[in-house]
């Protein structure tokens, strides 16, 4: 009689990712937050969303943030977007959902403090390059965006943390690729 080994028990199938809803974006305040305020919910290039509204909100909370508050609410936004970015993405089963969109407005209102004071056409050459780089992700934007990708939520404990930290890297890298840009073409 020889001895078979028992048949391993098979794994089961990972949960199947959420579909943000309404009810997913007041579910919790780091949903709400990193789907941009619902600008995530648009079932149209939810990025661009998420930039337009980065832009709208920036141009109505200059009216009453001196610039120096708006840097600090910048800086704030950064580490606060890892981490609700982190939370959304996590409870999404995503790890990198396009419907989360507080990268898009972080890094696009970094640009507008850094470019301000600029009229409506410069505002707008910022906003179609920081959409380029940001959907096309050529060199170091695509680099950065690589970095998350790799991570396996069933291996690797910190996967979530790391794919937060994804989220917000790229979309900061086309933030400084549009800067780059824009401070070539003033200088020349």
């Amino acid at each position: 009689m020889t001895d078979t080994p028992p048949s391993p028990m098979p794994m089961p199938a990972p949960p199947a990712p959420l579909r943000p809803s309404a009810t997913f974006l007041l579910a919790h305040p780091a949903h709400f937050m990193a789907l941009g305020f619902g600008s995530g919910l648009s079932p149209v290039a939810p990025g661009t969303a998420g930039t337009l509204w980065a832009w709208l909100s920036f141009l109505v909370l200059q009216l009453w943030l001196s610039p120096a508050q708006m840097g600090w609410l910048i800086a704030a936004s950064i580490p606060l977007g890892w981490l609700v970015c982190t939370v959304t993405a996590r409870h999404m089963r995503v790890l990198d959902p396009s419907s989360v969109v507080w990268d898009e407005i972080a890094a696009f209102w970094l640009v507008l403090w850094l470019v301000m004071p600029t009229g409506f056409w410069g505002q707008l050459v910022a906003f179609g390059l920081f959409r380029y780089f940001d959907a096309a992700k050529p060199g170091p934007v695509g680099w950065a965006d690589r970095l998350s990708h790799g991570v396996d939520p069933a291996s690797d404990r910190h996967a979530w943390t790391w794919a937060g930290f994804g989220i917000m890297f790229d979309d900061l890298a086309a933030a400084g690729c549009t800067l780059l840009v824009i401070a070539l073409w003033r200088f020349f």
